[in-house]
């Protein structure tokens, strides 16, 4: 019991009172050297009270029985420790949890192993050891995508569900995205928005004519009467005069307000491209019916000079006139109404020569060109 007590309290102190204990030991009782004793003279120890009188009591059964003591046995003998697993932190996570960088067109961004394979897609291949990854020097896992819409991917990956983009073309650059990491629960979801979403069309549109066939072929094909403007103020090889740049305005803003008025009624076009400086030309039933050309050539002083009316009355009167040759209920013009008014549709198959030429007559396009009486005018061709 003493030497129990004696090898307790030489492990519990480490100092050179264990070299003493050895001796003690070997001599009590073979005057061999036992193997634990060795270690314990080799290796200073510091133990807890219960693990200071297990490793005594071993000591004491090798000097007793004269058989060594193995390690195992003396971890046998320890006490079970409160404190057996670590603190997770000082654990290296399981492969499944394990934090990754990632680096997405510039676009960084963290998560782990766990989020990225959570559904049968691209990245859990990737990140399966299916497929081979791209790391930088610094462990960033690199993939060559833009990272605009990535977050979007991740989060989706996390809870199943994400909010979708309000504009109809972020929704299709991340129906791509989605695509290619083979997502197939947000394509389905970017695909059904698409086609749910409204397309705003515009109220009034004005098609600006890029060439005469296509004028052409537009007025041709449409089932309403048609107004066209036509201004392209670099036509012009002499100097305007000094009201001309506001009348030219005035036209302009008149042809707006008009296909903002009859919209959905007349066809209205723009024409920038042409060879006049500014013209209103008036269609009915595919053919031009009246013309307002608003330039003239004018001698203000010695030099000619270009001058750019505003015939206000003029434009409504024409533009009032091409009514009458909309189609009514899908059945074209009225043609009563056309020929009480002079149009072509109401003429009759029956006239004498006479009335026919009357009628041909009528049908030719008005050409106006405004000139006031104090102005010697040339007409601008």
């Amino acid at each position: 019991m003493l030497l129990l007590t004696c090898a307790g309290r030489g492990v519990a102190e480490g100092r050179p009172r264990l070299h003493f204990l050895a001796l003690l030991l070997e001599s009590t009782v073979s005057g061999r050297p036992r193997p634990l004793l060795r270690a314990c003279v080799t290796r200073p120890l510091s133990l807890s009270s219960e693990k200071q009188e297990a490793v005594a009591a071993a000591f004491l059964m090798e000097a007793m029985s004269g058989e060594a003591v193995l390690p195992g046995a003396v971890t046998r003998m320890l006490p079970p420790s409160s404190s057996s697993s670590a603190p997770p932190c000082s654990k290296a996570p399981p492969p499944a949890c394990r934090y990754v960088k990632l680096n997405v067109g510039g676009a960084l961004s963290y998560t782990t192993t766990q989020t990225l394979t959570k559904q049968d897609t691209m990245l859990k291949a990737m990140f399966s050891g299916r497929m081979e990854v791209l790391t930088d020097s610094e462990g960033w896992i690199l993939i060559d995508r833009c990272g605009k819409h990535f977050g979007t991917i991740l989060n989706y990956l996390r809870d199943g569900a994400v909010p979708l983009p309000d504009s109809r073309r972020d929704i299709e650059e991340l129906l791509a995205e989605a695509k290619y990491y083979l997502v197939q629960g947000l394509v389905d979801e970017c695909q059904a928005a698409l086609q749910n979403k409204d397309v705003y069309e515009p109220f009034c549109k004005v098609p600006i004519i890029t060439s005469s066939k296509e004028e052409q072929k537009l007025i041709a094909t449409s089932n309403k009467p048609a107004v066209k403007l036509l201004y392209n103020r670099s036509n012009n090889k002499y100097s305007y005069t000094s009201n001309s740049d506001d009348n030219m305005l005035k036209n302009i803003e008149l042809f707006d307000k008009l296909s903002l008025r009859f919209n959905g009624r007349v066809l209205f076009i723009k024409d920038v491209i042409g060879d006049e400086i500014c013209c209103w030309s008036f269609y009915g039933q595919g053919r031009k019916i009246a013309e307002v050309c608003c330039t003239s050539i004018v001698y203000a002083t010695e030099k000619k000079q270009t001058k750019v009316e505003f015939p206000e009355a003029r434009i409504y009167e024409e533009t009032l006139n091409i009514l009458l040759y909309e189609a009514q209920d899908g059945r074209g013009p009225d043609n009563a109404l056309l020929e009480a008014t002079g149009g072509a549709a109401g003429r009759s198959h029956h006239l004498d020569e006479d009335e026919e030429r009357e009628r041909e007559r009528i049908e030719r396009v008005r050409r106006i060109h405004i000139k006031r009486p104090d102005d010697r005018t040339h007409h601008h061709q």
